[in-house]
């Protein structure tokens, strides 16, 4: 895959107008933020609910290019009630049980619309047998 290039995964999710959904560089796929949609539409539910839907919407993101939540090394998530921090950091192990990776956690910020997002990069696995060139 060349430098800066998108990624093409499942069909289901599509580049949004402004940027895609999944970007290549340096041995990284960056994805963009995964919320609770399910064929283009919100689906609103308990934050419990949400933070599921995004999560599985990461996984089978970064799942259509072979990757894993194991793989991800970045997290930056969006929880627009404060007062769902503790719900949301009694949950989050049940994702990344394995590997946590950094995390920066934003609160306030969703506009009451949604109420859980989730942005990550995933380190690429380099291909068996051969050296990552990226270090």
């Amino acid at each position: 895959m060349s430098e800066g290039a998108e990624v093409k995964g499942a069909s289901r999710f599509k580049d949004a107008p402004l940027f895609p959904s999944m970007r290549f560089a340096n041995g990284f796929v960056f994805v963009s933020g995964q919320a609770s949609v399910e064929d283009d539409r919100i689906v609103v539910g308990t934050f419990a609910d949400e933070m599921d839907r995004s999560m599985e919407n990461l996984k089978a993101a970064i799942g259509a290019e072979g990757l894993s939540l194991d793989d991800v090394v970045k997290v930056t998530v969006y929880v627009d009630d404060p007062s769902d921090i503790a719900e949301y950091n009694d949950l989050y192990p049940r994702y990344f049980p394995n590997r946590r990776p950094a995390r920066t956690t934003l609160t306030g910020c969703l506009g009451g619309v949604i109420k859980f997002e989730i942005d990550a990069i995933a380190a690429v696995r380099p291909i068996s047998g051969q050296s990552d060139p990226t270090g």
